[in-house]
Formats: structure tokens, sequence, C-alpha cells
């Protein structure tokens, strides 16, 4: 490769949403030595971390920055719900053991990234490039399935987010319905004519195909979302002379698989690891203890902990799908935070929308067409797939049974099945350790997270049901 080639390669300057694509940007940038030369023959063992390009790196502090931006979403406005369906003991012990589980498999997944860029002698490797890479690398009866592997991680990323946008249209509907019906309760309408109503300035948003453009949504997102968590924490905390009446301490069995699915979707940021990873100035300090990781998930989990225990505290067995819908809609500063939660989620959905689009462009629909048609196509696709996620939020109107079923379905099996499965193989020829209890953690996961799936879908499904 000529020196100008690899100029050209090298990796994006800053942590953006484009990266929370297991391929966006890293497939294209990937900088391979060439077979045969003389840093290939020389090196006893290749070091990926002394061959990455990044322009601009980010530091450890940023990178920890960026890591607690992608876990602390929307998803901790859910967390009272979650312990509503959990149990105050339960949920707080559940929680802590939930968030434990979610950073192993982060940790699993860019531990297999370093191993396999070292075997594969790249830089760099994002989701689903580290999934196919595993299994090319791995015993030979498995390299069949290499480019399976990546195909599944990257649907798996397209419906996540799919369905998160869909998340997203449920929850703007539903904050602006609280603050219509107060003002005019004589109009009557469910959620579903709301969703409809922001669909067209959702669908001009998302013809945004540049992120730099994005840069201001996310800036007043963030500004929105900090505020509004700093009013909801003022009404949890403000007259909690009502705490421990109509609190169960222990959730049903029936109730329990929604509080696991709950709290993996709040938590679940494994498609953001990647990149913020690869980005860094020193991604060894990525792993380890203290590292970057363990920091961050122990600030999210701690946090993700007090809202839950508190916000159930509060409302007992009034505790809605998120808690700002608890706080009182006839106090203005109640209202303030109803409208920065709305317009926060409605600003963060062109970049949730980016990641299934940027995939879908790329894998499915740009080769496809002839260059003088992308333009069309790109407006079109992106009108459909707005329409959907509407549609899909339109079917299920709840945010509690649709927060349940995007955790049980997409995030346990991005978050806790791949990574898991993925060490596996990736151990298969170098061992499990001690009595092999690497394997048998690994099929502990797996079934917990299949476990997640079953049975946080039919829960939700039930509950679907039931309120029909």
């Amino acid at each position: 490769m000529s020196l100008s080639q690899k100029d050209s390669n090298k990796y994006p300057s800053t942590f953006t949403v484009d990266n929370f694509s297991s391929t966006t940007k890293l497939a294209s940038n990937e900088v391979k030595l060439p077979m045969g030369s003389r840093d290939t023959i020389n090196e006893k063992e290749y070091n990926p971390f002394d061959h990455r390009q990044v322009d601009h790196p980010t530091a450890t502090s940023g990178a920890l920055i960026h890591l607690l931006k992608s876990s602390l979403g929307t998803g901790i406005l859910a967390m009272p719900n979650a312990f509503k369906n959990g149990g105050l003991i339960f949920g707080f012990v559940g929680t802590i053991i939930v968030g434990i589980l979610c950073t192993h498999c982060v940790q699993l997944l860019v531990a297999a990234s370093h191993e396999i860029c070292k075997r594969s002698k790249q830089p760099v490797l994002g989701f689903s490039e580290t999934a196919g890479a595993v299994f090319e690398h791995g015993p030979k009866k498995l390299r069949g399935w290499s480019t399976t592997a990546k195909l599944v991680v990257d649907i798996a990323l397209v419906v996540t987010y799919f369905m998160g946008s869909a998340v997203y249209v449920v929850f703007i509907s539903t904050s602006i319905k609280q603050l219509v019906d107060y003002y005019q309760p004589d109009l009557g309408w469910d959620a579903i004519p709301y969703m409809f109503l922001f669909l067209v300035p959702l669908i001009i948003c998302c013809q945004i195909r540049e992120l730099k453009y994005l840069v201001p949504f996310s800036f007043l997102a963030n500004i929105f979302l900090v505020t509004s968590f700093a009013i909801t924490l003022y009404y949890i905390f403000d007259d909690m002379e009502h705490i421990g009446e109509d609190v169960e301490y222990v959730g049903t069995i029936n109730t329990i698989p929604l509080f696991f699915s709950t709290v993996i979707f709040a938590m679940e940021g494994i498609g953001v690891v990647m990149p913020v990873e690869n980005n860094m100035k020193k991604p060894q300090h990525f792993l380890g203890c203290p590292g970057v990781l363990y920091s961050a998930m122990t600030c999210v989990v701690a946090l993700y902990t007090v809202i839950g225990f508190f916000g159930y505290m509060k409302y007992g067995s009034e505790t809605t799908a998120s808690v700002t819908y608890n706080i009182p809609t006839d106090h203005v500063l109640a209202q303030v935070a109803k409208v920065l939660i709305a317009a926060a989620v409605f600003f963060t959905y062109a970049l949730q929308f980016y990641v299934p689009m940027d995939i879908t462009w790329r894998k499915l629909l740009r080769d496809r067409l002839q260059p003088r048609f992308h333009n069309l196509g790109q407006v079109l696709v992106r009108t459909v797939a707005v329409t959907l996620t509407a549609g899909v939020a339109a079917a299920v109107p709840d945010l509690e049974p649709i927060i349940g079923l995007v955790g049980s379905i997409c995030f346990s099996t991005l978050g806790l099945l791949i990574p898991s499965i993925l060490d596996i193989v990736l151990r298969l020829e170098i061992g499990f350790g001690w009595m092999k209890w690497r394997l048998y953690k690994n099929i502990i996961l797996i079934l917990f997270s299949i476990f997640a799936l079953v049975s946080g879908s039919y829960a939700s499904i039930l509950s679907l049901i039931n309120e029909e």
C-alpha cells in the first residue's frame, strides 16, 4: 500500500454515531499489512495498537465520557417501572447482576476483537467484522460460517436500532399527549394520531445524511435530556414521606421477565463500544481495573439502581412506563420536563435512525441502484423507513411492552448471546482454562440470554393481549 493510500485511509478523527454501525467507516478503513512485508515477517507478535492510525485520537477521559453518554439514555426513565415489575429488593439485586453481566459481555467482545486483530494482523475491527473474523480464524469446521456470523450481527444491529427508533416514536407521542390532554381534555386523541403528526418532521430530519450536520441536534438533545433528568429527580426526592406504601419487595413470575427485559434495554450500549475503543489514544486503558469500561459501567449501574429504587419507592404501584409520566402535569416545572424530554428524544431520533439506515443502504441498496438514482433512492428509502418505525409504534403504542420486546429480543441477543458465542469459538483452539470454567460460564450466559429473550417476549406479548 502506498503512502498516499495510507493517508487516505486514516480513521475518523472523532467519535461519531456513524461508528455505531459495526461496519460503517471501519470496514473501508482497515489498514492491512501486506503479507510478506518486512513488518509482517519480522514482528513476533502483531500488536494492533501500534498500527492504528487515528487523526485525532480520543483521550481516556473522552472515551469514558462517550461510553457514559451512550449508556445513559431515555432508558433510565424506565428503571422505576422495571423495579415495579421486579420488586424493590429483587430489582435492587437484579439490576446489579444484570449490570455485571452486560459489562462482562462487553469485555468479552472487546477482548475477542483484540485477539482476532492480532491473528488477522489488522489494527481495528468493528462488531460484525470481529464476529466474522472470529469464525474465519477459528477451527476449520467453523470457518465457512464467517460470512453468516458477520451478516447476523449486521441484521441484529439493524433490527435493534430500528426497533429503538420505534420506541422513540412512542415516547414522543405519549409525552406530548399528556400535555395536550391537560390543556385540551375534550380532544380525546389516543397516542397514534400524535405519532403520525410528528411523522413529517421526523422524515425531514432523517433526510440529513452527513453526521456533522446532526451535531447541533445532538447538542440540544443532551442539554434537554440532562435538564429533564434533573427536574425528574427533584420530583422523585421531593416529599417522600409516603415511602414504603404500596411497594412490593419481590415481583411475580409473570412480571420478573419484564424486569430483566427493561433493565437490559436501558443498560445495553454494546453497539457503540467498539467505535469508542477503536478511537482511543491508549486503547489498552479500555479494559483492566480501573479502566474505561469498568469505571463507566460502575457509574451507570449505580445511577440506574438509584433512579429505579427511589422512583419505585416514591410512586409504588402507580409507577408508569416512564417516570416522567408520574410527575404532576399541572406543575409548570413538570410540563417543562415533559416537553424537554420529548424534544430530546425527537432530536436523538435522527442519530438513532442513522445506524440501521447506513447498514441497509450500503449492504442492500447502494450497489443495486445506478449512481444517478442514489439521491432519489436515499430519499425514498429514508421516507419509507421512518414511516415503518411509526407503523411499528402505532401497532404497539404502549411504551412498557415495546421496551420489553426490544430489550428481550434485540439487546439480549446483541449484548449477551453473541459475545458469549464468539468467546466460545475463539477459545476452542486455545482452551477454556481450569476445568473449562470459561466454557461453562459462557453456557450460563447463553442460557440467561435465551431466558431473557423467550420469557421477556412472552411477558410483553401477554401484556399487550391483556391490555386489548
